[in-house]
């Protein structure tokens, strides 16, 4: 899969729009002033203005951007997806997103950052795709490749959240296991430990039964 992100469009309009992203993954939207975006575009706040309108548009294009962004990760047909996520070259969102996302892009920092702090934004984004797990799961159970659910609901709630939390706790799992998971080699350590408990189970009994 190539980088969803197009590093090289550097357009004066997409050039501060990238600026005002990587800002806003580091400190916040609230934290950030026109004036930074515009030092940190090598534009003047006149330009800003110009392309954007104020910092609420500025923010919105750069959320529509990011929300583009992510959702390319999925846009392929859902039985498709369904056997990518769990045939012989098993890949997990997070791996999706180290595809996507080259070394030292914002995107995966922005993305924590709307979840974190509830942005509507970042709701949004997860309620799509919670429902895409769910018809997901749906597409899975019917090819047979997981078992029937006894609470859908929880079940495609714990897959999506599952691997959020590798992007979510990022910096926390990479100081645990000595790499970055979001990295070649750290997706390849952590999916394979994922895909073993996704399809062999981790507990040698179930909760109340004893061991055979």
């Amino acid at each position: 899969m190539s980088s969803v992100v197009d590093e090289g469009d550097l357009t004066g309009k997409a050039n501060i729009r990238n600026a005002a992203l990587r800002l806003f993954a580091e400190r916040g939207h609230d934290a950030v002033t026109m004036r930074e975006i515009a030092a940190a575009a090598g534009v003047s706040p006149a330009l800003v203005v110009h392309h954007f309108g104020s910092k609420d548009g500025l923010r919105a294009a750069v959320d529509a951007y990011a929300a583009q962004a992510f959702d390319s990760l999925f846009a392929m047909d859902e039985h498709d997806l369904a056997e990518a996520l769990t045939g012989d070259n098993w890949v997990s969102i997070a791996e999706l997103f180290a595809r996507a996302f080259p070394h030292g892009s914002p995107l995966p920092a922005y993305l924590r950052r709307l979840l974190l702090v509830n942005d509507p934004a970042g709701a949004a984004l997860f309620g799509r795709w919670y429902a895409l797990t769910g018809r997901l799961l749906d597409s899975m159970t019917e090819m047979g490749l997981v078992r029937p659910a006894g609470d859908p609901a929880v079940r495609a709630a714990f897959f999506l959240v599952n691997d959020l939390a590798l992007i979510l706790l990022r910096n926390q799992v990479a100081a645990a296991i000595g790499v970055d998971p979001l990295t070649p080699e750290g997706v390849t350590r952590w999916g394979q430990e994922v895909a073993a408990i996704y399809t062999q189970g981790a507990f040698a009994a179930a909760p109340g039964e004893e061991p055979s």
